[in-house]
């Protein structure tokens, strides 16, 4: 653990020099993450004619916050960490991570985590801009509450990064784990509050709201959007951040079964 804590401020600095070397490659990364912006005009153009929402609660004002809170979260809580792991396992080249005496999950850790002041760099002005657009009545007014968003905004960070490297760790024993990932992203389209705000559900498909909140893909984007926002009670906001908390733990534990039982195939085939 002492090793760990004295190489890891090293990796974040390596990790940010090769994000700023590489940044027309991540600016592009980070522009893959703008649909919400599309969402944004759709659904403006639909709560036109007056507010949308089983109470009427999302009027443009408030979609706009939303959307562009949804928008911030994406930039502050991505990974792309299942494409490294795929290339790297089909070319062999995860064998120079494995002589180097940090986990190589920690290094992946690293490298995500230090892109995340260029993405802020995106994100702070887009902030701004929402604030002088819609103005703070939007948004939470409860002090309380901004640690649990802090939280939120970790556990989300937590989730999305450990549910990419157990996927990663498919490529052990497939060809390509990439499919599997293109599902995932389909369902974390579909589900998670990132075209739609879920609360949009609660009258047509209630069934597909309360999935939604019991499944993974809330918990990286709707949640912590929802708390900005200010649409959870303390109560209703600890409820939820438990249950994030709870899927960084087991994502946890299943990402070290998998990467073992991995790790006892790919020395097999002599790597």
């Amino acid at each position: 653990m002492r090793a760990l804590l004295r190489a890891y401020p090293t990796l974040l600095r390596v990790g940010l020099a090769e994000a700023i070397a590489y940044r027309a490659e991540m600016i592009v990364w980070m522009l893959t993450t703008t649909m919400p912006l599309v969402s944004l005009a759709l659904w403006h153009a639909v709560a036109a004619d007056g507010p949308i929402g089983p109470s009427r609660q999302f009027d443009q004002p408030r979609l706009v916050a939303y959307f562009l809170a949804g928008l911030i979260v994406r930039q502050l809580t991505g990974s792309w960490v299942v494409w490294e792991m795929n290339q790297e396992i089909r070319n062999g080249t995860l064998s120079q991570r494995l002589l180097k005496p940090i986990h190589p999950l920690l290094a992946y850790s690293a490298e995500n985590l230090a892109a995340l002041p260029m993405r802020g760099a995106l994100s702070v002005p887009i902030a701004i801009v929402v604030l002088l657009v819609v103005g703070g009545h939007e948004f939470a007014h409860d002090w309380a509450i901004l640690p649990l968003l802090a939280l939120s905004l970790l556990g989300a960070w937590l989730v999305t990064f450990l549910a990419m490297s157990a996927i990663g760790t498919l490529a052990f024993f497939m060809e390509s784990s990439q499919a599997v990932f293109e599902v995932y992203l389909g369902l974390f389209f579909a589900i998670s509050g990132y075209l739609f705000p879920l609360e949009l559900l609660a009258a047509r498909a209630p069934w597909v709201m309360a999935a939604s909140h019991a499944l993974p893909f809330y918990y990286t984007l709707g949640f912590p959007i929802e708390l900005m926002l200010g649409l959870h009670t303390r109560a209703s906001a600890l409820r939820a951040l438990g249950i994030e908390w709870a899927y960084v733990a087991g994502l946890y534990l299943l990402v070290r079964v998998m990467w073992r039982a991995g790790m006892k195939r790919w020395s097999a085939y002599g790597a």
